[in-house]
């Protein structure tokens, strides 16, 4: 059974009026996971229930393309030099 079916009978069974607290027990998560299972399915249906990515959407502190293309042409040009001596160029 896949992981997205046993989600579907955790869930099926809250709704079928088991409590959060027993089918959670029965599973051996916890009752937040089955009310969070729930949610999801409530609100997409059984694709809710997949696994997710936990990759971040972006990164606020990475440089932007033309300051990479700049330090990895000057790394190039210069493989002798450090992060200090690039970051002062």
């Amino acid at each position: 059974m896949s992981v997205v079916e046993q989600r579907y009978r955790a869930v099926l069974a809250v709704l079928a009026g088991a409590t959060v607290t027993e089918v959670a027990a029965s599973l051996g998560v916890s009752r937040q996971t089955v009310s969070g299972w729930k949610s999801r399915y409530q609100a997409s249906g059984l694709a809710g229930l997949a696994d997710r990515s936990r990759r971040p959407a972006s990164c606020p502190h990475q440089a932007s393309a033309e300051v990479e293309a700049a330090v990895c042409e000057l790394r190039r040009k210069h493989p002798g030099w450090g992060p200090r001596r690039i970051a002062f160029v």
